[in-house]
């Protein structure tokens, strides 16, 4: 039947205190729109809309108290499908967890573990680690959004070492001249001088994580004093402003020197996507996204948090690639499983737990037409207004409306306007 195969969903959220406040956040207005009863606090954050089988915030289906994670277990082969119940061996669970994100304050500076790294964690601290699976993640942006993602190029951070002294007397004047003088920036990705230049990237990183307190706050305190009265001497003309930003919400905090000094500041504008793989550190920064992720918790800390920093692990499991912030930006296609007005873009990372769709009217209303998946799909509406028909069933489809598609179903998006947008996370066997 139609009606088991696409449903609305209840969905729920989490209020981080880097949230966006009250009715400014898209997650606080996504999650009323979700559950009309839900009275938004002005005075609180609304951090993450959550949608899945994620057992700390399972999505229900709407008008039900029964979970989707529950629907699924009671029918495993016809909610997941066959080939995604054998790939992942799972009978209750969707690989991947869908998100909203509305980010007023810079979230920590973090990386994920990978699958053998996770399984070790969560073995050795299931308080702090609470699974044992990877969480590589993809960010898309809603509105205008920036963040940090990866290292630097060496040349930058080398000549940032040269430049700003309060940098390298973080990182010390032996470890940054050893940085400086050993870097061969156009080594070939694999060869001994890559392999070499990550050991002089992570000795950098070492000492920056490693740094006593009163170091970091005599040196945050000189940067920041430059960042005001010397903006010119940065090699980056938006780095002043972002370490003052920053500094404001976190003053003193040695996430100034490893985020601000050696990650990439990377922005985004609406449809711009980025894809951050196990082990990669990143920290999201201001706008509103939708993320997408394996279905894990697990988060090693570094800056811009007052919660558990695993420094001893976050130091020993980087990949320390560098690349320019171009390079960290996704390449985007045409979904080609669709066809009529609209169009429909695919994210489509190097990994098998998901990819997501964006489907916009901007140029034509009318209808796009979906060939059925070979996996289950979660699809939200973040603007304007539209519907979701499946056979005979015609779902009305609102901003913070989430449905569950099942796997093997067509579906059609209808368009009663040219800002109607959705998003729409799917895995498929293959």
């Amino acid at each position: 039947m139609t009606d088991n195969k696409v449903f609305r969903l209840e969905t729920g959220f989490q209020q981080y205190d880097w949230g966006k406040v009250g009715t400014s956040s898209a997650v606080a207005q996504y999650a009323a729109s979700s559950n009309p009863s839900l009275k938004i606090e002005e005075d609180k954050p609304y951090a993450e809309l959550w949608m899945g089988t994620h057992h700390k915030v399972p999505s229900l289906k709407l008008g039900t108290d029964e979970s989707l994670r529950d629907l699924i277990a009671k029918n495993p082969m016809d909610m997941l499908g066959a080939g995604i119940v054998k790939k992942f061996q799972s009978t209750n669970e969707l690989p991947f967890l869908f998100k909203v994100l509305s980010i007023e304050k810079v979230l920590s500076i973090q990386a994920h573990p990978d699958i053998p790294l996770a399984k070790k964690l969560h073995l050795q601290d299931p308080k702090n680690y609470p699974d044992g699976n990877h969480k590589p993640e993809m960010a898309i942006a809603v509105t205008d959004f920036e963040g940090f993602c990866g290292f630097k190029p060496l040349e930058e951070i080398s000549d940032e070492l040269q430049r700003i002294p309060e940098f390298k007397n973080v990182v010390s004047d032996e470890v940054a001249e050893q940085f400086i003088r050993g870097i061969k920036p156009q080594a070939t990705l694999g060869s001994k001088e890559d392999e070499t230049n990550k050991k002089l990237l992570q000795a950098v990183f070492s000492n920056v994580m490693n740094a006593s307190e009163e170091l970091i706050t005599i040196n945050a305190r000189a940067l920041i004093k430059r960042a005001i009265s010397s903006p010119s001497d940065f090699n980056n003309r938006t780095l002043p402003d972002l370490l003052i930003r920053l500094n404001r919400q976190f003053p003193d905090d040695v996430g100034l020197f490893c985020g601000g000094m050696l990650l990439n500041h990377c922005t985004l504008k609406a449809g711009e996507a980025i894809f951050l793989r196990a082990k990669d550190p990143h920290a999201y920064i201001s706008g509103d996204i939708i993320e997408c992720m394996a279905a894990s918790d697990n988060v090693v800390r570094a800056g811009f948090t007052p919660k558990f920093k695993d420094v001893n692990n976050l130091v020993s499991m980087l990949t320390y690639t560098y690349e320019a912030v171009e390079k960290q930006k996704m390449q985007l296609e045409p979904f080609k499983k669709s066809s009529g007005e609209g169009n429909a873009t695919l994210y489509n990372p190097p990994i098998e737990e998901f990819s997501v769709i964006r489907t916009t009217f901007q140029d034509a209303v009318g209808t796009r037409s979906f060939e059925g998946l070979q996996g289950p799909s979660i699809l939200i509406t973040t603007s304007g207004s539209g519907s979701i028909q499946a056979g005979d069933l015609n779902l009305k489809a609102e901003p913070g409306f989430v449905f569950f598609i099942g796997p093997e179903t067509e579906i059609k998006l209808i368009a009663n306007d040219k800002e109607f947008i959705t998003y729409r996370a799917f895995v498929e066997p293959n």
